[in-house]
């Protein structure tokens, strides 16, 4: 268990090689953790609820996103490889050349990309300004686009920005109900839009929507995809979790009702056949879900193991899981404080 936040943990993210854990917290701090050790390596005063921390995938950079409010840090954590840090202070701490460039208007308005200022928390080296408030912020898998979701923005609640040459785009013009998360496709350039009813799935390059999921479902709280990219999972408010075969049908390939109470989220792991889902329950269920390479057998899910070890704390039980990126270990954070570790 790890132990020192002392307010209900709504966010974490771990580094791309598994060593370290970033947790964003309600009372204000992001802490990393060693996940060997369970010792807190570092803490940052955020200034603010920190919604949501993501950690860059690119192991060139050592870099964490973190969305407090309306604004986006990103910080280098000065911690692992040394060159590592050196080069990422390079490479970010001066602001890329786009003289060019000319935002168009609505980019402009929502959007603004700065330095350091200087009361940000330490080693901050872009800060991100945006008009509402951010609840999700999410990267591509390679690392230089990342997405933000400010569930408020009508129109403008998602965009997409690119790291090397700061700039940002507002990928949709009308507002088509209100952006729970997005995330990008782990291969091919497409990105999945969950709103509260639906999950829009959009290509990036034809720039068209390709597929919309019916969920039936009242409410989507999360989704994750599988990491070969066809199978995705929800999680809702009402209880269940949903998991779709976009081969198959727009519709859910199979329901589980195995929480007793909302659902916050639900993971893939991304080397085992493994995924898991938690919620106000306190309770964490982990199954195996074997995907096949031959298209023609369908998916196969079986539940597994139900966790416990969460307190409830305001009627709100596990906040969000985290598969460790190698190992076949779940992290859960929960709005008791604190964030464990199962194996």
């Amino acid at each position: 268990t790890f132990k020192g936040h002392s307010n209900m943990v709504r966010t974490v993210t771990s580094e791309p090689r598994g060593q370290y854990l970033a947790s964003g917290c309600d009372d204000g701090t992001m802490k990393i953790w060693e996940v060997e050790t369970g010792r807190c390596l570092k803490t940052w005063d955020m200034g603010g609820v920190v919604r949501s921390v993501a950690w860059c995938p690119n192991t060139a950079l050592s870099l964490v996103a973190v969305a407090v409010d309306t604004k986006l840090y990103l910080i280098n954590t000065g911690l692992g490889d040394k060159l590592v840090n050196a080069r990422t202070e390079e490479l970010l701490g001066e602001e890329p050349d786009n003289t060019g460039y000319v935002a168009p208007v609505r980019v402009g308005q929502a959007v603004k990309w700065g330095g350091a200022e200087e009361d940000s928390p330490p080693g901050t080296l872009v800060i991100i300004n945006h008009f509402k408030s951010v609840k999700q912020v999410t990267w591509h898998a390679r690392g230089d686009y990342f997405s933000t979701v400010m569930p408020e923005g009508a129109n403008r609640s998602v965009l997409i920005h690119q790291l090397s040459k700061w700039r940002s785009q507002v990928p949709f013009s009308k507002a088509k109900g209100q952006v729970q998360c997005v995330l990008f496709h782990p291969i091919r350039p497409m990105l999945f839009v969950a709103t509260q009813r639906h999950v829009r799935v959009y290509d990036l390059v034809k720039q068209e929507l390709t597929k919309k999921l019916m969920s039936g479902a009242k409410w989507i709280s999360s989704m994750a995809i599988h990491p070969g990219g066809d199978n995705i999972l929800t999680g809702t408010y009402d209880k269940k979790v949903q998991w779709y075969d976009l081969d198959l049908s727009s519709m859910p390939y199979q329901v589980l009702r195995y929480h007793t109470n909302a659902v916050r989220d639900v993971q893939y792991h991304k080397r085992y056949p493994l995924f898991a889902s938690c919620g106000d329950d306190n309770n964490i269920t982990v199954s195996h879900g074997m995907v096949y390479n031959d298209l023609l057998q369908n998916p196969l899910i079986v539940p597994v193991k139900k966790l416990s070890g969460h307190t409830k704390y305001d009627d709100f039980g596990v906040m969000t899981l985290l598969w460790h990126p190698t190992q076949p270990w779940l992290f859960s954070a929960g709005a008791d404080g604190y964030i464990k570790l199962w194996t």
